[in-house]
């Protein structure tokens, strides 16, 4: 049980900031617990692509668990039964069938000092990696994700926390489209006629 919950009363206000809330709150448990509640580990999946919960829920589900909770238990417990990084990768991808974007986040969450979200932002900005995704072995994509761990590294020299430095990346990305996007006019053409739409 996580800290918002304790005694029957939730603050659901912890719930707002969800990044906070998975990096402080949910990292903690886990390194404390070594497992995550299915409430937890389905705020990781709707923080990382809110439109994939259900499809990860039937997933798991289909390993013969009748419950969530069982069967996200199994998963983490079996996360932190490997030993290195790169067999916790493999554990994910291979065992359980996420793809490198999910799995990254996941592991990021729980391991914030070893991962780093995969994420197409991030590769714009670092001007490769856009394929990884596909890359077989997983060796090879092993291989490839690990230098584009490194490229996250030195890409952001200044700030310490590899957290901290995929945030930068990320809003760099956003500031840069967004810019870009209200320059151009959202591809509106300055002559044309604008349409009214009610729904905004």
């Amino acid at each position: 049980m996580t800290e918002a919950n304790l005694a029957g009363h939730v603050d659901y206000q912890t719930y707002y900031n969800l990044e906070s809330y998975l990096f402080g709150t949910v990292h903690t448990a886990f390194r404390k617990d070594g497992c995550l509640s299915a409430f937890d580990f389905f705020c990781i999946i709707v923080w990382k692509a809110n439109r994939a919960k259900s499809k990860i829920a039937t997933k798991l589900l289909s390993r013969r668990h009748s419950d969530l909770d069982s069967a996200v238990f199994e998963l983490t417990n079996g996360i932190t039964q490997q030993s290195r990084p790169r067999e916790k990768l493999r554990y994910l991808l291979e065992d359980w069938g996420f793809r490198l974007p999910m799995g990254s986040a996941i592991l990021t969450v729980l391991y914030p000092e070893d991962f780093t979200v995969y994420d197409t932002r991030v590769c714009a900005e670092l001007g490769e990696f856009a394929n990884l995704t596909s890359v077989r072995p997983f060796d090879r994509l092993w291989l490839g994700y690990e230098r584009f761990v490194e490229r996250v590294r030195e890409q952001v020299p200044d700030r310490p926390k590899l957290r901290d430095k995929d945030r930068y990346l990320w809003g760099k990305s956003f500031y840069t489209q967004l810019t870009q996007d209200i320059e151009v006019n959202f591809g509106h053409s300055k002559d044309g006629v604008q349409v009214y739409d009610p729904a905004i």
